[in-house]
């Protein structure tokens, strides 16, 4: 096994990643573009709709999946730009954690305002 081997499975794995998060995109993009812009009528327009809206938990499901799925996404094309530095794998590994972290706390940040959203309604 050669030391490229680790990095070059790594950097398969994002990509194959990526390119599934973005097939996911397409799906869950049409589905939101289409219920909150021609299923309600006029389309969302105050935050009473959106209550309303999100009073469904399929919908609340469905627009969870999508957050994490945009923001992972969003990270691993990030960390595909940064790594395109040449960067050490000290350096990659520093990235990686950086993303995850940040990743992880606008999934949470989406979350809470979501919970927020629900019980304030």
């Amino acid at each position: 096994m050669t030391p490229t081997t680790p990095r070059t499975t790594q950097s398969s794995w994002s990509w194959i990643l990526q390119a599934i998060t973005g097939v996911l995109l397409v799906a869950l993009l049409g589905f939101h573009m289409y219920a909150n812009h021609f299923v309600v009528e006029g389309g969302l327009q105050t935050y009473a709709d959106v209550v309303a809206y999100l009073a469904a938990p399929i919908i609340v499901v469905w627009e969870i999946v999508f957050l994490g799925v945009v923001t992972w996404h969003a990270m691993l094309g990030v960390r595909a730009i940064i790594f395109d530095f040449g960067l050490s794998r000290a350096a990659e590994r520093t990235v990686t954690l950086i993303l995850a972290v940040v990743g992880a706390a606008i999934v949470a940040y989406g979350l809470w305002l979501t919970y927020v959203i629900i019980t304030a309604g």
